[in-house]
């Protein structure tokens, strides 16, 4: 059920008022009751925004009827006097009736009257459907940019108590043997060591990176469940572990000429 808004219901109320006003107005008996009416009457109908020609319109058809309806009441009894006197049959000419509001009434008789338009927004329960988007800017890059001056400051803060691990100056004449890059280079240091530096270095990471860029293109479910984000998840996986098992297998696997060995027999060939 639809609600009908406050002010509608105030303004129909007000309408009705009036329309009772103005009645009570038009059966008052004789002028002097009818003046304080009418100057009551008259603030409202200018409130209303009636023109002007409306209101003479409707005043002079009021003030037409009541003066008709003495004059046709004093005409029936002379008329049934007149039919008993010749002894013919009585013949009562009803009066004419005047309608119930003269001033309602327009051109060719319709009774109709715009009172207002009213979009339908305003009376109408209208819900829009929440949505699941919101702006990049501010909502996504001020968490952004948060998290980027809370990791600035804890690198800092870190770098300031924490010595870093640096060995001697190094010796050009001296090549340490096994040459390792840092951990998170050892996963494609592993891969240059199984295929040609065009497929290490070049296709295996590009289809990697491309695969996390197109993942949340293909996989639109909206749900933050784990279960329902087999796909998300199983690609972060494999590629999670991938990396990891390249990069345990060069920190701990590779020994003097980065040949295979196992670090129980060969010993640790890795420092950070």
């Amino acid at each position: 059920m639809v609600e009908i808004p406050e002010h509608l219901r105030k303004r129909a109320e007000e309408a009705r008022a009036k329309a009772e006003t103005a009645k009570a107005a038009a059966a008052a008996p004789d002028n002097g009751a009818e003046a304080p009416a009418q100057q009551q009457v008259q603030p409202s109908e200018a409130a209303s925004k009636i023109p002007a020609h409306l209101l003479e319109r409707s005043k002079a058809a009021r003030a037409q009827a009541s003066s008709d309806t003495p004059a046709a009441a004093e005409a029936v009894p002379a008329a049934v006097g007149a039919a008993e006197g010749s002894g013919g049959g009585v013949a009562v000419a009803a009066p004419p009736v005047a309608p119930a509001d003269l001033g309602a009434t327009g051109p060719g008789g319709h009774t109709q009257r715009l009172l207002t338009v009213v979009k339908s927004g305003s009376i109408q329960d209208v819900k829009s459907k929440p949505q699941d988007k919101v702006h990049v800017w501010p909502h996504l890059l001020v968490v952004e940019f948060v998290a980027a001056l809370f990791i600035t400051a804890f690198t800092l803060i870190f770098a300031i108590f924490v010595n870093a691990p640096l060995l001697e100056l190094a010796n050009f004449n001296q090549t340490p043997n096994p040459s390792k890059a840092p951990w998170y280079f050892l996963g494609l240091q592993e891969l240059l060591t199984l295929f040609h530096p065009m497929v290490a270095g070049v296709t295996i990471p590009g289809i990697g990176l491309l695969a996390l860029i197109l993942a949340p293109y293909i996989d639109r479910n909206p749900s933050l469940k784990p279960e329902d984000r087999k796909f998300a998840l199983s690609l972060m996986t494999i590629h999670l572990m991938f990396w990891a098992v390249l990069v345990i297998i060069g920190s701990f696997f590779r020994g003097p000429g980065f040949n295979f060995i196992f670090p129980w027999d060969s010993g640790l060939f890795f420092e950070l």
